[in-house]
């Protein structure tokens, strides 16, 4: 009898293994991250502008790239009008709309979602200049752009802590997530940055699901409480800020989620956490 060849199964293989990796060898865009706002900060010396809170994307002159590195299936009339300049910025659909902002750009074809999502645009990753002469050359293209589907955050300044705490205050009683400080001569580079400050009522945070704590009480048979790990180690349990269908099918074990706090302890361990989402975006 004559032996089957072994080929067409090494090719089956062949198949799966490049199915696994990246085709269209995009890298991870090179983001400017802010550090928390400290009340030592000098507000003159910044523009300020709205934290939106949508899916952070860089516009490469030719397709949308989300932060971890894929293309994101925007329509051909969403783009068709965006500038061959880099743009950085937010896709955004409204105040509170973060899930439904991640579901329209996660779909992996073209769909007619998008036209309820602007790409929000706050810098110019490849301009060389200062962040005041970002602001001019904004100012200049939000005045030329055609399409109803890129926008231009405005950015404004303040003259004291007061008037931004103020400001702070009035923006989260509509909804907002808090507001962003770029230093007026601060240069675009990637990383972490002393230039660029977020300001929050609440301070927010991402970490790691490791494990659970069943619940008692009313949440017998459910989730009483996520056990995570912080990027710096800190491990702790999360209990509050769960709807009952969170409870019943619970944040999976490795996904990341977004959390709010109150100061940490001595040890480091955040005070008051409390879950906000699942940070599903691409």
């Amino acid at each position: 009898m004559k032996k089957p060849s072994p080929y067409p199964f090494f090719y089956f293989i062949l198949a799966w293994l490049l199915s696994l990796s990246p085709a269209s060898g995009i890298d991870k865009p090179a983001l400017m991250l802010a550090k928390v706002f400290q009340a030592s900060t000098e507000v003159s010396e910044y523009w300020i502008s709205e934290k939106l809170d949508g899916v952070r994307a860089r516009w490469d002159g030719q397709q949308l790239i989300s932060r971890g590195g894929n293309r994101l299936n925007a329509p051909d009339w969403f783009i068709q009008d965006f500038p061959k300049t880099p743009l950085d910025g937010e896709l955004w659909v409204a105040r509170g709309e973060y899930q439904q902002t991640v579901s329209i750009i996660k779909r992996k074809e073209p769909h007619p979602g998008w036209e309820k999502v602007k790409f929000m645009i706050f810098d110019l990753p490849n301009h060389q200049g200062s962040f005041s002469d970002r602001v001019t050359v904004m100012r200049q293209m939000a005045t030329h752009t055609q399409t109803l589907y890129l926008r231009f955050i405005p950015q404004f300044q303040l003259d004291s802590n007061k008037a931004l705490m103020q400001h702070l205050q009035t923006v989260t009683e509509q909804d907002g997530e808090g507001l962003m400080l770029h230093h007026k001569s601060a240069i675009y580079h990637s990383g972490r940055s002393n230039k660029l400050l977020k300001l929050k009522i609440f301070t927010d945070a991402e970490a790691v699901v490791i494990g659970y704590r069943p619940g008692k009480g009313q949440f017998t048979g459910k989730m009483g409480a996520i056990q995570v790990k912080t990027n710096t180690a800190k491990i702790f349990y999360i209990g509050s800020g769960f709807s009952h269908q969170d409870r019943a099918t619970p944040p999976a074990i490795g996904s990341t989620i977004s959390y709010r706090h109150q100061g940490v302890t001595k040890s480091g361990i955040p005070r008051f956490a409390v879950f906000i989402r699942v940070r599903d975006e691409p």
